[in-house]
């Protein structure tokens, strides 16, 4: 009987092994998960569970029940810690040590951390990726207290949003001239700032931390523009590193995370990765899709081709974000744009239509739910309207995918 083996049990991990099973592999699987949690929701933690608008079952991807049902051999609470490619085995920190026909990758990422030497290591500063760093955090979200947020991407934008709705008074700094200023155009970047700040957040743009202090848990934080502000608590959200390790020690080709080619193979005919922690070819360039459709969609191909069904990965990028009551929806990819089309809703939905030259590339939409599947159709379609189209109000945008 074959035996397929995936490491990481996040979201890829758990639809690498769902697909296997609905696509009728009947061998042996094994999921091995560091956390003693079955496979769960990521993007609630730092919206609706740290709201406490979800409680923690309802971010399980399946019921406990599923991998009992599904034949499928949980092992939690563990890691692998050594590959070896040409044996064909991973060894768990258990000391187990797994034989496998093929084996997957979907251990994800890990958030970057603040150096010690700049006070990274005192306590009440949290970073933000898994459920007990959401569980950490929780309590500090009390009315009335100081909240010092680092980074201006979407994890520290939602944590500052959760932290205003709960009464505390937040700070955020982004060393960047903007926010969003790696993923967002800069019209995007002034609705985003335009809200925070509607709601109290102290945005600082082109500002560092030089350093944080205090006797064991922070207590002050200095800035580079020579401010001193109190803190009870200090939120990091300065990126994330894919998780290559593993990869890394079985020899497999590391390239902006674990190389892919365009059936989600590594550089060893027996080993696939998916997710954060893989790049995949797109336009001659290996790119990371760090997303919850990238994870699934690029596990289920692996799924595939493990099972030799030679399906080529053919990314469709899509994102979300929730910000208080604004949800934003992003499709493509707006690498390499070079114009910005605005085009206003009603009720104030607005979106932005990212061109290089005459080509659509991606589609930011704020509250705007019908042009974002408009676009999304259209990029997907390989559809550019010409940006005067776009921008012009009377345009019947439904039309445009019949065109």
């Amino acid at each position: 009987m074959q035996h397929f083996v995936v490491v990481g049990a996040g979201q890829a991990g758990l639809s690498l092994v769902a697909k296997l099973r609905t696509e009728g592999f009947e061998g042996k699987i094994t999921l091995v998960g560091a956390e003693d949690e079955p496979p769960y929701q990521r993007p609630p933690l730092s919206k609706a569970y740290l709201l406490g608008e979800m409680v923690k079952d309802r971010l399980y991807l399946r019921p406990e029940s599923f991998y009992a049902d599904q034949g499928i051999d949980l092992k939690l609470g563990m890691t692998a810690s050594a590959l070896d490619c040409k044996a064909k085995t991973v060894t768990l920190s258990s000391g187990e040590v797994l034989e496998y026909d093929a084996l997957a990758l979907t251990t994800g990422s890990e958030p970057r951390r603040l150096p010690a030497a700049i006070g990274g290591d005192l306590g009440s500063v949290i970073t933000v990726r898994d459920l007990n760093d959401a569980d950490a955090m929780a309590p500090y979200f009390i009315e009335g207290k100081s909240a010092l947020v680092i980074g201006g991407g979407y994890i520290g934008l939602e944590a500052a949003a959760v932290a205003a709705k709960r009464g505390v008074k937040a700070t955020l700094v982004e060393m960047a001239d903007r926010i969003l200023q790696r993923v967002a155009c800069r019209e995007t970047s002034d609705y985003f700032r335009a809200l925070h700040t509607s709601y109290g957040v102290d945005i600082a743009e082109g500002v560092g931390l030089d350093r944080l202090d205090g006797d064991g848990h922070v207590q002050t934080a200095k800035l580079t523009d020579g401010r001193n502000i109190d803190v009870d608590f200090v939120i990091v959200g300065v990126g994330i590193e894919p998780r290559t390790k593993l990869a890394e020690s079985g020899g497999l080709e590391i390239e902006n995370g674990i190389k892919t080619d365009e059936f989600s193979r590594t550089s060893d005919p027996s080993v696939w990765a998916a997710g954060d922690c893989a790049s995949c070819p797109v336009n001659g360039t290996q790119i990371r899709i760090e997303s919850v459709g990238n994870a699934i969609d690029q596990a289920e191909v692996a799924a595939h081709n493990m099972m030799g069904k030679g399906v080529a990965y053919v990314p469709k990028p899509w994102f979300w974000s929730d910000q208080y009551d604004c949800k934003l929806q992003i499709a493509g990819l707006n690498i390499g744009y070079n114009t910005v089309v605005v085009r206003a809703g009603d009720d104030g939905a607005l979106s932005h239509w990212y061109y290089a030259g005459d080509t659509l590339l991606a589609v930011d939409a704020m509250n705007d739910p019908r042009n974002y599947m408009i676009g999304k159709r259209l990029i997907e379609a390989g559809k550019s309207p010409a940006p005067s189209t776009i921008a012009d109000p009377e345009t019947d945008m439904k039309a445009l995918l019949k065109a």
